[in-house]
């Protein structure tokens, strides 16, 4: 369900529908008014939506290591934590971590969506500046540049991190 909303649009309900629901209850608890925070309402919102993401992702990854060897664990007598320690976790990885790391890259640029509720991070900040000089095109150049090195570190960081966890395993689309 989560997934089928815009993240903007969570973010407004976050922000604005869920302080008032949150402040309607504690008023009826006797309690006084509390404020969401913009940024408290983004990393809510973010966190939920990457998570029912990730969920699908891990989901996959799991149904996708080979039934044998989770049977070979628990004819070794594995109990559930070891087998999904040893067996389960490892061979899973390899298949979750492209869809963690295209999670990841979008999460970095849906940060950008924080601005509607008054969270300054960098697209507010730099329509801020570019507003405040004229230089539109200047700033937004550095922003963009700035995201793109985020990409391009995040990129050599998961490589390197899918590289070690397909240690073993045949290179796709390699001749053998």
């Amino acid at each position: 369900m989560v997934r089928a909303v815009p993240e903007l649009v969570l973010i407004l309900i976050i922000y604005y529908a869920g302080t008032d629901l949150l402040n309607r209850g504690l008023a009826s608890l006797g309690a006084g008014p509390v404020e969401v925070s913009g940024r408290m309402a983004g990393i809510v919102v973010l966190g939920i939506v990457q998570g029912a993401y990730a969920t699908e992702v891990l989901r996959g990854a799991i149904l996708a290591v080979p039934q044998g060897q989770i049977e070979a664990g628990r004819a070794y007598g594995m109990g559930s934590w070891l087998l999904m320690r040893r067996i389960t976790l490892p061979a899973m990885l390899p298949f979750a971590i492209p869809g963690l790391a295209n999670l990841w890259l979008i999460a970095t640029k849906d940060t950008a969506l924080l601005a509607v509720v008054g969270f300054n991070e960098l697209t507010l900040e730099t329509r801020q500046a570019a507003g405040a000089t004229k230089a539109y095109f200047t700033f937004f150049i550095a922003a963009g540049m700035l995201y793109l090195a985020l990409t391009l570190v995040s990129n050599i960081v998961i490589r390197r991190v899918e590289r070690r966890s397909r240690r073993g395993l045949p290179i796709v689309g390699e001749p053998r």
